[in-house]
């Protein structure tokens, strides 16, 4: 069999995003086991929870390689842990996919030449929103950053793309990850009086800071660009928590081809989960490990450079891959390019699952992070070493 290691988190901040992130992976692997496999080897699978932690990230990557075998490494959500992940992956060659943590940096100076990443980042999301909302809704901006990786870059994209557009930035209010009491950060928000807010916080504490705004009556008070949310943040919380506007790479009710048979298929797989619907982590998930299986199989070998020539050159059709625009990796970033969308809370829906609507979507051009073809430095093929699992 072909044994593949699945680094998602399953505690820490986000353990809800990890699940998801595993339930899409698996589904993709089943896919191809009920097929027979990849290049007729079954595919099995490994999980070691990486607790929202690079330092654990660093050993569970270094467990699997050396201990356990593995012949790739799929999934992230944190970008602090994805990052610890790649260094160990690049050291020895092991193809790893980022699958859904959006620090601008994973693709940019962090980038590596087994690494690929497969959500939109901090900059494109930035990229979609923010022009927007400085004409729309005013020029006083405030920061909310989750402090670490992801957090910091988000913003300061988000700074220099609002800056840009003529807007002040009045604070930037730093979060601790782990946070759950948001009291003094939203007395200071208070004080401050900004027109626009845009929050960079991730998994459980956007959740605890959403429930705790809403208690204060906080969320129609100002303008809130949330950079980007997922699903597992934000399901089931009651529609008053969600304010703002948000974005994301894929919703369960588009009227696209595929999109009704994907979610039948979720449902089959997934019947007692929580989550009754797929949202954009599992979507990544999916993608993901679904995109490096067709990858082997046309390169004909699991051998890591062949493997990574294909990845390089993917292209996705957009009605194969349930969005608006076809994607494509970028070869110098190895990023995924695709659609981004802009959401915002369905306040007319009788069915609790449909939470959002669309409001707008961006080709991957108008939101590509050109900084990163620069700031990207991949190692050589000659000093990435082969592996052949």
């Amino acid at each position: 069999p072909l044994l593949i290691g699945l680094t998602s988190d399953a505690s820490g901040q986000y353990a809800n995003s990890g699940a998801s992130d595993r339930r899409g992976m698996m589904m993709a692997i089943e896919e191809f086991n009920s097929k027979g496999g990849v290049l007729g080897r079954q595919i099995k699978t490994i999980h070691i929870d990486t607790e929202t932690t690079p330092a654990t990230g660093s050993r569970v990557a270094e467990r699997m390689i050396t201990r356990d075998k593995v012949g790739f490494m799929i999934g992230a959500v944190s970008s602090g842990v994805a990052n610890a992940i790649s260094q160990v992956a690049q050291k020895y060659g092991v193809v790893y996919l980022n699958t859904n943590s959006s620090s601008p940096t994973e693709s940019g100076k962090n980038c590596h030449r087994v690494k690929f990443v497969w959500d939109g980042n901090g900059k494109n999301f930035a990229q979609a929103a923010v022009k927007n909302a400085v004409s729309k809704y005013g020029k006083k901006w405030l920061l909310l950053t989750n402090d670490y990786v992801w957090g910091h870059n988000t913003s300061k994209a988000t700074r220099n793309l609002a800056e840009s557009a003529g807007a002040k930035i009045i604070d930037e209010i730093m979060i601790p990850q782990g946070t759950r009491d948001f009291s003094s950060a939203l007395l200071k928000v208070q004080q401050a009086g900004p027109k626009v807010i845009a929050a960079a916080v991730g998994g459980d504490d956007q959740k605890a800071m959403r429930t705790q705004i809403a208690q204060l009556d906080m969320g129609s008070k100002y303008a809130w660009i949330n950079n980007q949310q997922d699903w597992p943040d934000v399901y089931g919380l009651p529609t008053k928590n969600l304010f703002g506007v948000f974005g994301t790479t894929w919703y369960y009710k588009f009227d696209l081809p595929g999109v009704k048979e994907f979610n039948a298929k979720y449902q089959k797989m997934y019947p007692h989960t929580k989550m009754k619907v797929p949202g954009n982590v599992f979507y990544n998930g999916y993608w993901a490990t679904r995109s490096l299986m067709e990858a082997i199989e046309k390169a004909g070998t699991t051998e890591n450079h062949a493997v990574i020539k294909q990845l390089e050159q993917l292209r996705i059709p957009a009605a194969v891959r349930m969005q608006h625009d076809d994607a494509f990796m970028n070869p110098k970033t190895h990023q995924m390019q695709q659609t981004v969308y802009l959401a915002r809370a369905n306040l007319s829906s009788k069915d609790k699952n449909d939470m959002f609507e669309i409001v707008a979507h961006a080709s991957p051009a108008t939101v590509k992070d050109g900084s990163a073809d620069t700031t990207c430095k991949l190692e050589s093929f000659a000093d990435t070493p082969k592996y052949t699992p």
